[in-house]
């Protein structure tokens, strides 16, 4: 017997056997990225380590550290079953924020997705994002058929997800443009989304910084929107978008001045004014809380 094959035979039981000559090797399978599989996540053991994780560590750190004001969860009173949370997205905290300021009757049955190129690119890193926050990988720069099957059946068997629709954190302050993915899921599953604007989280941790700063945070939950017969995912998308806005005109200003702006189809929008990136910052203004009212506001 060579000594190829004796090296073979010894690796067999902690390796899977070569497959016969002239047969092409399976697909390895992928525990990163897309791939990774958080069914695990979900089963009751997991699910009592992540309501724990939130009572008692989530939780006291958000309020110590945002100081989250939480408006418009009146709006939600009569809504049942699984939903789509639709928020817009300026910092790694806006995931721990929400995820404890979505109520309970959600949050116990709540997936959130996640970009599967930055939660999901080691093995320590994807099974913290899957056991923490219930996150599944969800691919951002497309509507991927792995990504929407998984999510599509969590919904469909009675999980509600928060999405960030913008596919990524804002990198100077304005919002960016939404893609489809929550649009497509809503309309394919038949279910409501609630859209959501968070405030000020882009003063306690922005892209680029890792050390916290304390600040406060307004959390807007607003009415929820059902798709039409006449909704396609780019379309309901698209009124997705001008409902984040909404609320964020709504936080800046007030509710019936933001109703009044909406009916007149005059809401400022998320991304804010076309020009150079100085002149981006510089509309932005001055964004302490107490300045924060005005901050929206662009000189005609």
């Amino acid at each position: 017997m060579s000594a190829r094959r004796a090296i073979s035979k010894l690796d067999f039981p902690y390796r899977a056997a070569r497959p016969p000559v002239g047969v092409p090797p399976a697909p390895e399978s992928k525990k990163r990225g897309a791939d990774y599989d958080t069914d695990w996540a979900r089963k009751p053991a997991a699910r009592a380590a992540r309501r724990l994780i939130t009572e008692v560590v989530m939780q006291p750190a958000m309020a110590a550290l945002a100081r989250p004001q939480r408006q418009g969860l009146d709006r939600l009173e009569r809504l049942e079953g699984p939903v789509i949370f639709a928020a817009n997205h300026h910092s790694h905290i806006d995931t721990p924020l929400l995820f404890t300021s979505i109520p309970p009757k959600w949050r116990n049955r709540l997936v959130v997705g996640a970009a599967s190129d930055y939660f999901f690119t080691g093995a320590l890193k994807s099974a913290a994002s899957a056991l923490v926050i219930g996150a599944i990988p969800i691919e951002r720069s497309k509507v991927g058929r792995r990504s929407a099957r998984l999510a599509a059946s969590l919904i469909e068997d009675g999980w509600s997800l928060l999405i960030f629709p913008e596919g990524g954190r804002s990198p100077d302050g304005w919002g960016q443009p939404f893609l489809g993915g929550a649009g497509y899921l809503a309309v394919r599953c038949g279910v409501p989304v609630v859209p959501v604007h968070v405030e000020g989280t882009d003063r306690i941790l922005p892209k680029g910084r890792n050390v916290p700063k304390v600040s406060a945070t307004t959390i807007t939950f607003g009415d929820p929107l059902v798709p039409t017969e006449e909704d396609n995912a780019r379309r309901f998308a698209a009124r997705i978008e001008v409902a984040v806005a909404t609320l964020a005109d709504e936080c800046s200003t007030d509710w019936y001045q933001a109703r009044r702006r909406a009916h007149a189809g005059t809401t400022p929008g998320l991304t804010g004014p076309n020009v150079s990136p100085w002149r981006r910052a510089w509309a932005l203004g001055d964004r302490s809380p107490r300045s924060r009212r005005q901050h929206r506001r662009w000189p005609k």
